[in-house]
């Protein structure tokens, strides 16, 4: 068959349902071929950079890749940021972009730059496909590294040229094979450290939400007492209403959490990943007990020594170490929880601290999430954008259940929220989709409105809008005392709304904020809603955590 018809075959074999892009001349073979497939849907989108961030949300919330289609040259670089963003922040995806015929790529030539090497500081694998018979092997070694723990981002080149040549191979049949499981000599070395703990946490990474491991660690906690602070992605590992949730860690400021880390003398790292929180925050001085486990070896840093290292499955880890505490007896562990307790419960305080806020005119950070958190039920999806917001969705937000807060955290991205809200919309269509913006970040793929418009995707955003770089403005004040010009100026963001054919809102009153958005959320198709924020708390917040005074 020709070459892109095998292709597209490969990509079925590996069960794929979406590819999100922009195509160009040089993916011509391939689209029509995609054009004939009855398991694959093509969902041509605005900009490349709002392809790769759908893929990135479909990877994160299923733990399979999805595609993102660009063309050569301009295509492919507009990308790579969305790519590396899934790379980082480890959501499984495969890149797929066009190329000029291969009998040109020697030399100068139209649009034509060495793509594969662009993408390698930002994928796990890049191959460019030769020949047409290599295409089973390129697209089976692709998808299974790209599921494979860590999962990230692989990219796949296809020059013109191949794609419309004669192949006489046949698609691979995807194996699915088990992940390692720890050394039982090893897990008991850890079980001894936690049993013989006083004052033992957990610090749950973005590990813990894939792969069932939120599943075995809620057995655990359960059965132990043990607290869990979550960085930004694990929100959702530990119920917020379970009385060990002891919510998030990783605003790079002292915080109840962590103070709860400080007076611990053992931290149980779980799918701990440094790009989220580096361990010189929580363990400046290099003196923490710390039990490592995760799928793969840690990475090496001086305030990351480590007593134990358990490394395989997280699931069947913490499944090993529920048996050995039903062994024991879970009533002879001799634990003292007052840590976590205390923090959870100082937590707890400062979120109801706004819960009834009625000032009018500009709404507190903490009123417009403790807001959002009552509108959305505990399966629904919030999707928080990079900026001075993302601060406060990651303190003030949290989850019943895994992948229900998604944030970018380890490459943080602006302009992921609202193209990955429209992804989530196709995964979960029957569940709310929340996106919360700044207003800098939902510029950034504005465009992006139209997709949502075209496909009806059942979202709301919501724009927190200060006419500023918010995030970067607070960081200033805060290192030097004084900020540059950051201001910008801003469409009408509800005639922005009602020229892309969505429903807009602009709320300017805390009491009503509530209302409004459950009336976002009962309209028909996509919905903006607008809030000016109050932003005067950032400094607030600011020195209210220089002067946290642990009381544990």
């Amino acid at each position: 068959m020709k070459a892109s018809d095998l292709f597209v075959r490969c990509l079925e074999a590996e069960g794929l349902e979406y590819i999100f892009g922009v195509p160009g001349e040089e993916n011509a073979d391939f689209m029509i071929s995609l054009e004939d497939s009855k398991k694959i849907k093509f969902i041509l989108t605005r900009h490349e950079q709002g392809a790769a961030f759908m893929a990135e949300v479909y990877g994160r919330l299923t733990g399979n890749p999805a595609g993102c289609l660009g063309t050569l040259g301009p295509g492919a670089t507009n990308l790579i940021t969305g790519v590396a963003d899934a790379n980082m922040d480890r959501a499984p995806m495969l890149v797929l972009t066009g190329q000029g015929d291969s009998e040109r790529l020697h030399k100068e030539s139209h649009q034509v730059m060495d793509v594969v090497a662009m993408f390698r500081p930002v994928t796990k694998w890049t191959q460019c496909v030769f020949h047409p018979d290599n295409i089973p092997e390129i697209v089976r070694k692709a998808v299974r590294l790209a599921r494979t723990e860590k999962p990230g981002a692989c990219h796949i080149e296809l020059p013109e040229d191949i794609a419309e040549k004669e192949a006489s191979t046949v698609p691979i049949e995807p194996r699915r094979f088990r992940r390692p499981v720890p050394d039982d000599k090893i897990l008991g070395r850890a079980w001894e450290a936690l049993r013989t703990a006083k004052r033992p946490i957990i610090l749950a990474g973005n590990g813990t939400i894939r792969r069932r491991a939120s599943k075995q660690l809620r057995i655990f906690v359960e059965k132990t007492g043990i607290g869990v602070v979550s960085t930004f992605m694990a929100k959702g590992c530990v119920d917020m209403d379970d009385e060990r949730c002891v919510y998030t860690v990783g605003l790079q400021a002292r915080d109840h959490a962590a103070c709860a880390i400080e007076a611990a003398d053992l931290v149980l790292t779980l799918g701990y990943d440094m790009v989220e929180y580096h361990p010189r925050l929580w363990n400046p001085k290099g003196d923490k007990r710390i039990v490592h486990m995760d799928f793969i070896p840690a990475e090496i840093d001086e305030n990351y020594r480590l007593e134990v290292e358990v490394v395989g499955d997280l699931a069947h880890t913490l499944w090993m170490l529920n048996e050995r505490v039903d062994a024991y007896g879970a009533d002879k562990l001799d634990y003292n929880h007052s840590h976590t307790r205390r923090a959870r419960e100082g937590m707890q305080k400062d979120f109801e601290e706004h819960s009834r806020d009625d000032a009018k005119g500009k709404i507190k950070p903490q009123k417009a999430l403790w807001d959002c958190r009552q509108v959305m039920g505990p399966n629904d999806i919030l999707l928080s954008d990079v900026g001075a917001h993302k601060m406060w969705v990651a303190r003030h937000y949290q989850c019943h259940e895994p992948n229900t807060c998604l944030i970018p955290n380890g490459f943080c991205s602006m302009g992921f929220a609202l193209p990955g809200a429209i992804a989530a919309s196709f995964v979960h269509p029957d569940r709310k989709i929340l996106a919360v913006c700044g207003d800098a970040g939902f510029l950034m793929n504005v465009q992006e409105m139209e997709t949502a418009r075209r496909y009806k995707s059942k979202i709301v955003v919501l724009i927190w809008e200060d006419h500023a770089y918010g995030l970067i403005e607070w960081k200033q004040q805060n290192q030097f005392g004084r900020h540059t010009d950051l201001s910008f100026g801003n469409p009408d963001f509800v005639k922005l709304a009602e020229a892309f054919g969505w429903n807009g809102y602009r709320c300017e009153d805390s009491a009503k904020l509530a209302g409004t958005l459950e009336q976002a959320f009962a309209d028909d198709g996509p919905s903006l809603v607008v809030i000016p924020i109050d932003y005067d708390e950032n400094m607030k917040l600011t020195k209210r955590l220089g002067n946290i005074a642990c009381p544990i």
